[in-house]
Order: structure tokens, then C-alpha cells, then sequence
């Protein structure tokens, strides 16, 4: 069992409830098209493609899970209405693990990667800030040690934040406060976490995608001045993008992928959103692994994203 033990029952009814309104949209949509239909045919396909597009599973995406649905159409000669869930769930289930989005939130910190640096980036306003402050919760629920770092120094706010954040969750916030240099403040939370055999070393960043090159030139400057404590560092960098969004999240998630490599993505605010398709979209879309999601406000709801729960979650009707 790794460090985040098994998928309770508690995760799930918050699951089912931060993505109710996804699941409803889809489901009312769905119900329509197959109404007094016994086999899946072209109009009830075009019917679920529409739907998809609709919840921001994205194009290309889309076209992606029709075609393998058409495919098992075709080989099984006949498919009722009614496994048309099944096989919907089972195909975008498949197509998550092939993106290598987390199934289980069974995964231990990597052996020599102590401690182990995450670089959070993120625009400002899709919660970046909050999701460091839950996840540092996380971690330290699960027994590790961690040192934040307030890297986003050109708002007073995001600073302030993760000041507050750290002194709720009980752990300590290396900060130079606002419009100081972030590669200094980087530096001075790795050198506490390798000073105090820290477990986790999270630093926060600016997000500022209207000055691309200043942008570029910062994150790989904080990257610099960390590799002179840890060479590999950071060992993550995690992008976090506002589910709520959607197509606008797709565009985050391009225009970031050209400043620096991005390596995880955590989606949030997906309880105010009938669009949750945007996670399946995203992951499929750039290749990299969703490892987080926001399903509601409590500090618990910052999950790991387990694509078997999450899947469920959104193509199950409920009662």
C-alpha cells in the first residue's frame, strides 16, 4: 500500500458529488438519444459525439472514442442502447491508462529523490496556490515532512496565501515576501529541505503567460539555482489548470508546455462545472498524466485522480 492507501468510500461519494453536474448533463443528453432506439446506430453516435464535444472532451478526443466505439459496433454486429454506457466507460477508461493518468493512489515517494521537489505552475486564479496548501495537507497526513516555498513573489496575495495555507496544514513557508527575486526564495526552501531531511519540497510559481519569454527565462533560473543543492531537481512540475474553463484550460495547458516541460496536471474546480469531460480531453490531448483533482472546497477534496473512480463517477447515472 503506497503512501495515499486505497480509494475509500468517503472519496468516492465526494467524487460523485463534485462531478453531479457533468454526470447529469451527460446522462440527460444521453437518455435523449437512445430514447426508442434498441441498437446503437450512426444517429445515436452522432448524437454521443455531440455530447462529448458539449462536456469539453475536446475534437480530436472525441473523434478518438467514437471511432473505437464504431469499431465495437462493427465487430459485435449488434449493440443494444443500453451497453452503450458500458462500453463508453470502458473505452475512455482505456484511453486514460494509456496516457499513464494515476489509477490508484498507490505510489511512494521515488527511492533517492529526497527530498523530492515539486515545481507547481499555473495562471493566476485556477487555484494554485490552494491546491499546494492541499496537497502539502496530504502529504503530511500520510506521515512526510514538507517545506513550502512562496516562489510567486509578484502577488502579495499569493504569498500571503501560502503563508496562511502552512500555518493550517502545520508545516514551514520559506518567504522573502512580495517582488523578491523567486529563484532566491527556491533556493532557500530546497536548502531547508535538505537541511532538515525534509520528505517534500513544494514551490510555488508565478503565472504570468502574457510574457512568455520572461516566464521561460524564470522557471528555468528557479530550476538553476535549485540544481546547485539537488542536480535532478525538480523532480515534478506540476501544472495546475481551472476544470471549470474548459477549452480555455486546453490553451493553459499548450501555452505552458512551451515554457517548460510539464511533467503532472492537477484539475480543479470541477464541482462548478458541467464540463468534466476537460480532463479526459487534456490528458489525452498532451500525453501527460493527470495526477490530481478538485472536486470541492474541504481540504479533502483535493484528490489523486484514480481514472477507474473517476470514470464511474461521470458515465453513471445516478439514481
Amino acid at each position: 500500500m503506497g503512501i495515499f492507501g486505497f480509494f475509500s468510500k468517503d472519496k468516492k461519494e465526494s467524487l460523485d458529488q463534485g462531478l453531479q453536474k457533468s454526470s447529469e448533463n451527460i446522462f440527460t443528453k444521453l437518455s435523449k438519444a437512445v430514447v426508442g432506439k434498441s441498437k446503437v446506430d450512426d444517429e445515436v453516435l452522432d448524437e454521443l459525439e455531440e455530447i462529448l464535444i458539449t462536456s469539453d472532451v475536446g475534437v480530436d478526443t472525441t473523434i478518438k472514442v467514437i471511432r473505437r466505439i464504431e469499431e465495437r459496433v462493427a465487430r459485435d454486429k449488434y449493440v443494444n442502447a443500453a451497453e452503450l454506457d458500458m462500453i463508453l466507460k470502458e473505452e475512455i477508461e482505456n484511453l486514460l491508462k494509456e496516457n499513464n493518468s494515476q489509477n490508484e493512489g498507490d505510489f511512494d515517494l521515488p527511492e533517492g529523490k529526497k527530498p523530492y521537489v515539486i515545481m507547481v505552475v499555473g495562471v493566476n486564479g485556477v487555484g494554485k496556490t490552494t491546491t499546494i496548501g492541499k496537497l502539502a495537507n496530504l502529504f503530511k497526513a500520510a506521515g512526510k515532512s514538507v517545506v513550502l516555498g512562496a516562489a510567486d513573489t509578484f502577488r502579495a496575495a499569493a504569498v500571503d496565501q501560502l503563508i496562511l495555507w502552512g500555518n493550517r496544514v502545520g508545516v514551514p513557508v520559506i518567504s522573502h515576501g512580495m517582488n523578491t527575486d523567486p529563484a532566491s526564495v527556491a533556493f532557500d526552501a530546497v536548502k531547508q529541505g535538505v537541511n532538515t531531511n525534509a520528505d517534500v519540497v513544494i514551490i510555488d510559481t508565478a503565472g504570468r503567460l502574457h510574457t512568455k519569454v520572461n516566464l521561460m527565462n524564470e522557471l528555468g533560473k528557479i530550476k538553476r539555482v535549485m540544481q546547485k543543492f539537488i542536480p535532478d531537481a525538480p523532480h515534478e512540475i506540476l501544472l495546475v489548470l481551472d476544470g471549470s474553463t474548459g477549452q480555455n484550460a486546453f490553451i493553459q495547458a499548450k501555452e505552458f508546455t512551451k515554457v517548460t516541460e510539464i511533467t503532472s496536471l492537477a484539475i480543479t474546480k470541477l464541482d462548478g462545472t458541467a464540463k468534466g469531460g476537460v480532463v479526459i480531453g487534456i490528458s489525452d490531448q498532451f500525453k501527460i498524466p493527470v495526477k490530481y483533482i478538485g472536486v470541492g472546497e474541504k481540504m479533502t477534496d483535493l484528490q489523486i485522480f484514480n481514472r477507474k473512480e473517476f470514470v464511474d463517477s461521470l458515465f453513471t447515472k445516478k439514481k
